[in-house]
């Protein structure tokens, strides 16, 4: 992947100079409308957008990883991750640029009294100031950037191409090899959620440390929650230029999303996985309550990741709690699903005996599980959610900053001797702009 790279002086002052501007938060309302019927230019345009903004919240996070404190910076596992994203970085910067002729050109970039209607993106109303990238750093960098910087996300982003029905060969010669290149950066970066994993088990093992700090706990949200927007933008742009088009799709976000039939979906694949995991005929039974055509602007992978992590917890201690032995007398687990003003509302409840109060804060933390008996596999290549039935104790954190990543949240209140309630919040306004560490 990444074996005998190594980043360059030269490269080190391109990453701080890239790392020093803020990120451009999007949000799932902008993205639907500006993927709305793409032409090769609306698509083109985008390029130099992602072009530009990857490199930067790249950048960020190379310096991050640079910079981690109590010698987890100096783990190997770390420092693969860390390669990865110099090597990613590196490769969109030096992607060679087009040349078009300036008729096309001119559409791109625009007219100053073109007037673009682009609804704002409104802040998350789900994170405080540890997801709140500085501003301090605006004005960083040479006047030209300064400038740039100040254009509008719409204007850099969106351009009106009606007019023009005959696009040139090497345009989309162009966005076919600038789609490759995000696909082969996607890929690499497929095991970073382990591989980071991996890297803090190191470190656990060299301090002989039973638990992280909070320190650690709030650079892995920050550091996970950029991933989830770098791969929404990269998944996106790619979709957008390879999938054939469909009505209720814009690239990876579906305009009606079925919320019923993705819990559903969810529910069948965490009984499946808790039948095999312990070898059971038939697992605790699944309750969904759900209006049949409730629908709304969502990623549906964020949706059924979140619910099948959820889900599978709750099969997990109903099993647990009462013996494989138990199969035909095990209490439901419920799934209630309600549509108010700003959210649509997910809860799930199980009888699997609660947690207890103590231990409710831990529940959030990295690597909370029975992990410290296990290492991940060598060459574990895994996504975010293929985790087996115990997990690695990222289910639960991970499935909530999906959850917020688009203003929503999620929240478990438990009753020890009981059962616990999870309560996952879905902003059904899709107006808030992604949380940018």
């Amino acid at each position: 992947m990444s074996a005998g790279f190594r980043i360059t002086p030269a490269l080190w002052d391109k990453i701080h100079h890239f790392a020093s501007f803020p990120q451009t938060g999007v949000s799932l309302q902008q993205m639907v409308l500006f993927g709305q019927n793409p032409s090769q230019g609306t698509l083109l345009k985008a390029n130099p957008f992602l072009a530009e903004e990857l490199p930067v919240r790249l950048a960020h996070r190379v310096e991050e990883l640079d910079k981690l404190p109590h010698n987890l910076r100096d783990m190997p596992s770390i420092k693969k991750v860390k390669n990865w994203y110099a090597q990613s970085f590196e490769e969109l910067i030096h992607f060679p640029p087009i040349q078009l002729p300036s008729n096309i050109r001119q559409v791109l970039v625009g007219h100053k009294n073109d007037k673009i209607t682009f609804p704002e993106s409104k802040p998350n109303p789900s994170l405080g100031d540890a997801f709140t990238a500085p501003q301090s750093n605006v004005g960083n960098g040479n006047g030209f950037n300064k400038l740039k910087l100040r254009v509008p996300m719409e204007r850099r982003y969106y351009a009106n191409t009606h007019g023009i029905t005959h696009w040139p060969p090497e345009l989309q010669d162009y966005n076919k090899r600038f789609t490759k290149l995000l696909e082969h950066i996607k890929s690499r970066h497929d095991p970073t959620v382990t591989t980071v994993a991996q890297g803090v088990l190191e470190w656990k093992r060299s301090q002989n440390a039973r638990h992280i700090g909070l320190d650690m706990q709030a650079w892995l949200d920050r550091f996970y929650m950029s991933r989830i927007g770098i791969r929404f933008l990269i998944g996106q742009h790619v979709a957008l230029n390879t999938q054939q088009a469909h009505e209720d799709y814009v690239g990876i976000i579906c305009t009606k999303a079925n919320v019923h039939d993705i819990v559903q979906e969810a529910i069948e694949n965490a009984r499946f996985v808790c039948e095999e995991h312990y070898a059971m005929f038939k697992g605790p039974p699944v309750q969904l309550i759900c209006p049949p055509s409730l629908t709304f602007a969502y990623v549906p992978g964020h949706l059924s990741h979140i619910c099948f992590e959820l889900l599978k917890n709750s099969l997990r201690a109903v099993v647990e709690r009462y013996g494989v032995d138990h199969e035909d007398h095990f209490p439901p687990i419920k799934v209630i699903v309600v549509e108010g003003k700003e959210d649509i509302t997910i809860k799930i409840s199980d009888e699997g005996g609660g947690i207890a109060r103590s231990a409710i804060p831990l529940i959030w933390t990295y690597m909370y599980t029975t992990m410290e008996e296990q290492s991940l596999e060598e060459n574990f290549v895994s996504s975010d959610f293929k985790a087996p039935m115990a997990g690695f104790g990222y289910g639960l954190p991970l499935s909530r900053l999906y959850a917020r990543y688009f203003g929503g949240d999620l929240r478990l209140i438990s009753m020890d001797g009981f059962g616990t309630d999870v309560y996952i919040h879905l902003n059904r306004l899709s107006s808030s702009r992604e949380p940018l560490p």
